[in-house]
């Protein structure tokens, strides 16, 4: 039996699923004179030829295919990165025993002639790095009880359907990769550093060729502590890639159009780690066709996986760290001047005008301090629906529920863009991102990350220094979420520092409300200082403001925060009227968060008058709500009432269960037993 495969690796983890699924489609096959073809596709780096080899060894110890495994590396016969199946047609019939003064000269002629070599063939062959389906096409043994086994960078579209298993393998999960690294490197400093180990493992992003890579300086190294070999590991990847991947990155990016060179080239330029379909198109100004084309020649490339698309509402891509390195490396070498910044540019300007929309359609029309910024040539808005503009509620709830969901998913490159657009002094762009950032952190509070994103604000609005505006709406923005945080004295620096400048502020309504809001925050600062009294008359004074203006949304919100105040303070009578005042208000208005929350308030009161019925429908809508809009501090908090409910009801079986709810919602989110992260 001729087996024409390098010896198994040392080392392997993972890609069990492929293998079973694999397995199964063998079994399962039923071809006559045509092979079953298993596609193994993915990025450069995710150990495909090794998987390839494995499942190879896997079918001949399967005792079907007594005619052994013949294997072609479909690189080594290329000239000028152009395949000659002729050439491998040859290889392949040398490998059968035919000899090479015997192999027919014209190309149709050498296919009979392999066709009937392999009319009765049980064998295995196995092609490594496939461009296309038209390299793999003609060399298909002419027998339905062989199995080809392909192996390419991109998907093969073009192969039958239904004569070929698509097997795409994807990163390793960061368990497989720690599991990975350690057989690799075998060395006790990796129990005795277990952060810098995973730290390691998170550098290589699940490439088993980085985690090779990083094996072996942890074996070469032995004196080090593992975090000078971190550090160290970064610098070498970050200069020169990795190596055994580097040069086929390399190859794949020559052979790329100048279009999707430029796409590759500034991508690793996005901020955050995700990019879509939209946001490239923005960053890479080629328009939306082009940029598509360019997405999918890449892909072809190996140089992305678009199978991404589907999984995340927003689309989402990325590239894997060692490779983003490696895009970065040919940005450094051939961008022309100013290629770079000139498309973060474009990408922010267009960022935050997605972000000023998606603000909109989840918390509805309210007061913000820049206007909507224009539209962005060549690259069109993400396809987020205006509420306002439904048929019925229920459109109108899913409209809004979409663009919150977008914000969540996008929120890390939302808190990237403030970043990027800090740096470059672009100070109108880091006010205008704090609004949505805002509408985001109300029902997701990441505080670390929200509380930088309004320190940068406020830095912006003062080193702009021309709109008092801003400066007021900034320092309350950031003032909550540090009283939230526990950082009551920084918090009421920041209000003074607002009230200070809301005496600049003119008689607008938009100047009007914001004056309102300042004297809002006081009270909401009052509040989380247990000085409820204090807050009531803030809040008091604040509605009185938005009635003089006039301004129905903040007479609402006023007094939804009177009936907060007047709850805490006992009055449980005046707080349920206002409550259910503010409540029925917030409904008519379709202020889907402020529904919930009011809801919410207004159960608590209930509940504390003996109205336990009515308390519960309203608690359940609250969580409906949350659940609508994935705030895992709103749902953990009813989860929490519920169990309280219950428990004074005497069902300890339903309070558990809300008890247990509430605490895995706050671990999955990163919630402490307050809400705050």
């Amino acid at each position: 039996m001729r087996v024409e495969l390098p010896p198994e690796p040392v080392h392997f983890v993972n890609r069990d699923r492929e293998r079973e699924r694999a397995l199964r489609a063998v079994a399962e096959w039923r071809g006559r004179s045509r092979p079953l073809v298993l596609s193994l596709s993915g990025p450069v780096g995710l150990g495909k030829t090794e998987t390839a080899g494995l499942l190879a060894r896997t079918l001949i110890d399967s005792h079907r295919f007594p005619d052994g495994v013949l294997s072609v590396d479909l690189d080594d016969f290329r000239v000028d990165g152009i395949l000659d199946p002729g050439d491998v047609l040859s290889q392949l019939l040398i490998s059968l025993d035919v000899a090479p003064d015997q192999i027919q000269a014209q190309y149709a002629a050498r296919c009979r002639q392999y066709w009937n070599r392999t009319s009765q063939a049980k064998l295995v062959l196995l092609l490594d790095n496939a461009r296309y389906a038209s390299e793999v096409v003609p060399l298909l043994p002419a027998s339905g009880d062989s199995v080809v086994i392909v192996t390419s960078h991109g998907r093969l579209h073009d192969l039958e359907g239904g004569a070929a298993v698509d097997l795409v393998l994807s990163p390793l999960e960061e368990q497989a990769a720690a599991e990975l690294f350690e057989l690799i490197a075998r060395d006790h400093r990796l129990a005795a550093d277990p952060e810098a180990a995973r730290a390691v493992v998170r550098l290589c992003d699940g490439l088993p060729a980085a985690l090779h890579v990083a094996g072996r300086w942890v074996r070469a190294h032995r004196l080090r502590p593992l975090s000078r070999i971190l550090a160290d590991l970064q610098a070498e990847l970050d200069e020169k890639g990795v190596s055994g991947v580097e040069h086929i990155w390399d190859t794949a990016y020559a052979d790329l159009s100048r279009p999707a060179a430029l796409l590759y080239r500034l991508l690793p330029h996005h901020p955050g780690e995700t990019f879509t379909l939209h946001s490239a198109t923005a960053l890479s100004g080629l328009g939306p066709d082009a940029c598509e084309d360019a997405l999918e020649e890449l892909d072809r490339a190996g140089l992305l996986d678009l199978r991404l698309l589907s999984l995340t509402e927003a689309g989402q891509l990325r590239l894997p760290g060692p490779q983003r390195g490696h895009a970065l490396r040919r940005s450094r070498r051939e961008a022309a001047e100013g290629e770079a910044a000139e498309a973060q540019v474009r990408l922010l300007r267009w960022f935050v005008r997605q972000a000023q929309l998606a603000d909109r359609f989840a918390a509805g029309r309210r007061l913000t301090v820049v206007d909507l910024f224009d539209p962005v040539p060549g690259a069109p808005d993400v396809p987020l629906q205006d509420p306002e503009a439904a048929a019925d509620d229920e459109a109108r709830a899913d409209r809004a529920e979409r663009a919150a969901r977008w914000l969540d998913e996008e929120r890390h490159v939302l808190f990237g863009c403030s970043r990027l657009a800090h740096g470059r002094c672009m100070d109108t762009e880091v006010v205008a991102l704090s609004e949505p950032v805002w509408t985001h952190a109300l029902d997701h509070p990441h505080q670390s990350e929200v509380i930088e994103v309004f320190r940068r604000a406020v830095d912006s609005a003062v080193r702009d220094g021309g709109d008092a505006g801003w400066l007021v709406r900034t320092r309350c923005q950031l003032a909550r979420p540090l009283w939230e945080a526990g950082e009551l004295s920084g918090a009421e620096d920041q209000l003074n520092a607002a009230l200070s400048a809301r005496r600049l502020l003119g008689d607008s309504v938009r100047d009007r409300k914001l004056a309102a809001s300042v004297v809002e925050h006081c009270g909401m600062l009052k509040g989380a200082r247990g000085e409820w009294s204090a807050a009531l008359a803030d809040f008091t004074v604040s509605r009185g403001m938005h009635e003089s203006i006039p301004n129905p949304y903040g007479v609402l919100l006023q007094t939804y925060r009177m009936g907060e105040a007047n709850a805490k303070a006992g009055d449980l009578e005046t707080a349920h009227g206002l409550l259910r005042e503010a409540h029925t208000g917030f409904v008519a208005g379709n202020r889907e968060r402020l529904i919930g929350r009011s809801a919410f308030a207004l159960a608590g009161v209930l509940h504390r008058l003996g109205r336990t019925a009515e308390a519960r429908e309203l608690y359940e809508r609250s969580l409906a709500r949350a659940d609508r809009r994935r705030s895992g501090f709103d749902r953990a908090r009813v989860h929490d009432a519920l169990a309280e409910l219950d428990t004074a009801e005497g069902n300890p079986a339903g309070a558990e269960e809300h008890r247990t709810a509430a605490q895995a919602l706050r671990r999955r989110n990163g919630l402490t037993q307050n809400g705050l992260s």
